[in-house]
């Protein structure tokens, strides 16, 4: 259990067994300060979770939760996005265990394809519920569940060119140490975003469904 307990299996994704000690303090530095970043972006989804919460009622007569959302579409949706995280952390295995960056690379195109999937099947929701007349100036309920939604949709689209960003830097750098840190900052991130989806699922899509 000692070996447990060593700086190298702090970050599942990081092997630093090969690194000196210098390295491994800037990486825990690193990490602390996207974990900082990590933290204040929580807070911008709290305020517009609360905001969307006080705006359940302000349809202004127009549609509300029951007459929008599909359970379908969207657990279809949350099934893709976790789905993505179960082969990013395969990736992180992947470079933590793996010999060459091929097995990293083809992991994180697989993570890739899945959050492109999920964009375009809220794209396609979107577009449906525009056909319906339930735009953001519709209502105050509208306003507030597009800005949510659309936030979280914007922070998978920044993921997703993270990742193909990353994708780049393995061939033209290899499975440096600046890159493995990146990729756990990814890594973070990309999780984040599952666990703010499954929010976003359990407090807007079913809590609305059931009203």
């Amino acid at each position: 259990m000692d070996g447990l307990s060593g700086p190298e299996f702090r970050h599942v994704g990081l092997n630093l067994q090969d690194h000196p000690s210098l390295t491994t303090q800037q990486v825990e530095s690193n990490i602390f300060g996207f974990w900082v970043f990590l933290m204040s972006d929580a807070v911008i989804f709290a305020l517009l979770f609360a905001v969307y919460g006080t705006m359940l009622v302000g349809t202004a007569g127009g549609p509300g939760p029951a007459q929008e959302f599909k359970i379908g579409p969207a657990f279809l949706e949350t099934l893709i996005l976790l789905t993505s995280s179960f082969t990013f952390g395969m990736a992180s295995m992947s470079m933590k265990y793996g010999r060459s960056a091929l097995g990293l690379f083809c992991w994180l195109l697989v993570t890739l394809f899945l959050g492109l999937a999920f964009l375009g099947m809220e794209l396609n929701d979107f577009a449906a519920m525009f056909a319906h007349g339930a735009v953001p100036q519709r209502s105050g309920f509208l306003s507030s569940f597009f800005v949510l939604v659309g936030m979280h949709g914007l922070h998978v689209t920044a993921g997703a060119l993270w990742i193909i960003v990353m994708m780049v830097q393995i061939c033209v750098f290899g499975l440096d140490a600046r890159v493995k840190i990146n990729i756990i900052r990814l890594g973070l991130f990309w999780h984040f975003l599952d666990v703010v989806w499954v929010v976003i699922f359990s407090v807007v899509y079913l809590q609305g469904l059931m009203r």
